[in-house]
């Protein structure tokens, strides 16, 4: 049986038995096993228990999708969008999710979501965008109405089954550790599950910014429970060598109290409104980080604040080497 193949796989897998596994499941592939082709794919992605290899992942999840796998479809599309194991390609990822969208209501949904954006042959905004200034020491600016209502509730259903405490990267290590100063859930959308509409949100994100979509760390989820908060701190990465540059903040929803973004050398207090991004520059001309970046979420009193951010460097980073959430 398929199911019983992937999982003597994963069995022979975890007694160290990986080349064993991997003939298991290149065979079952090879064969018309969809579960095979789709496990492989995903070690692949890991990097665990076999080495990373995006171009095979890539083509182990075509063939899992000709077999008929829904979610390796989806996968495919994301990856095809975002360049992961080739180059990027918008038109082809569009292409996919129109056949995927045939028997599947979720790619259905997207395809709906991206349909309704002005977007331009490769999936970035068709209209210039322009925010409001907040102050200029430090660049802060407002974008209202940045996201629709159906874009927010995308982004927070996507991030919702990942959400686990905050972590902050760890500069000595650069491993993901407990958060000291925010009290929140949180989850990065990585690669695989970075989808068309989250694609063309982290494009229009780059756009307001003036800067490259390759320049953005993954588009992180936070969700604030009453009595929770971040407290005063900078965006920036002590020590790091591609620094934080930029933020945006998107906020995802509203009917909740408290959680305003405070800064107070300027003097600055946003009160979120669902859909509304907050734009700021972190660094000075020289590149050190600007202390009066510093910033806070406030402490929500009742309700639950939902919060997009991301974190832009200065220079393009790879999306496979951050610490995200798990494929």
């Amino acid at each position: 049986m398929t199911e019983g193949r992937a999982s003597r796989a994963g069995q022979l897998a975890a007694t160290g038995q990986v080349d064993a596994a991997v003939t298991l499941l290149v065979e079952g592939a090879s064969g018309g096993d969809a579960e095979a082709a789709m496990l492989l794919a995903v070690w692949h992605l890991r990097g665990t228990p076999v080495a990373r290899d995006l171009p095979r992942a890539r083509a182990l999840l075509r063939r899992a999708v000709e077999i008929g796998h829904v979610d390796a479809a989806l996968m495919e599309v994301a990856l095809t969008a975002n360049g992961s194991g080739g180059a990027p390609d918008w038109p082809a990822a569009v292409a996919l999710l129109r056949i995927a969208a045939r028997g599947d209501p979720v790619a259905a949904a997207q395809l709906a979501l991206i349909a309704a954006m002005a977007l331009d042959a490769d999936g970035r905004p068709a209209v210039p965008l322009t925010g409001t200034p907040l102050a200029t020491t430090p660049r802060l600016a407002h974008f209202p109405g940045f996201l629709t209502a159906a874009e927010c509730a995308h982004v927070a259903r996507v991030a919702g089954a990942m959400l686990e405490p905050a972590r902050i990267i760890d500069p000595a290590t650069g491993r993901l550790v407990a958060h000291p100063v925010r009290t929140s859930d949180g989850a990065a959308i990585g690669p695989v599950h970075e989808d068309l509409v989250v694609r063309a949100i982290n494009a229009r994100i780059a756009a307001a910014s003036g800067t490259a979509i390759e320049q953005g760390e993954a588009l992180t989820v936070l969700r604030y429970a009453p009595g929770q908060e971040y407290r005063p701190h900078l965006d920036t990465i002590q020590g790091a060598d591609n620094q934080r540059v930029a933020t945006m903040l998107v906020y995802l929803n509203g009917g909740f109290a408290g959680g305003e973004t405070h800064f107070p050398v300027p003097g600055v207090t946003v009160t979120p409104r669902g859909g509304d991004a907050l734009l700021f520059f972190n660094t000075l001309p020289d590149g050190r980080p600007d202390p009066a970046t510093r910033h806070a979420g406030l402490p929500v009193r009742s309700g639950a604040k939902w919060l997009a951010t991301r974190w832009i460097r200065a220079r393009a980073l790879d999306a496979w080497q951050q610490p995200v959430a798990p494929v």
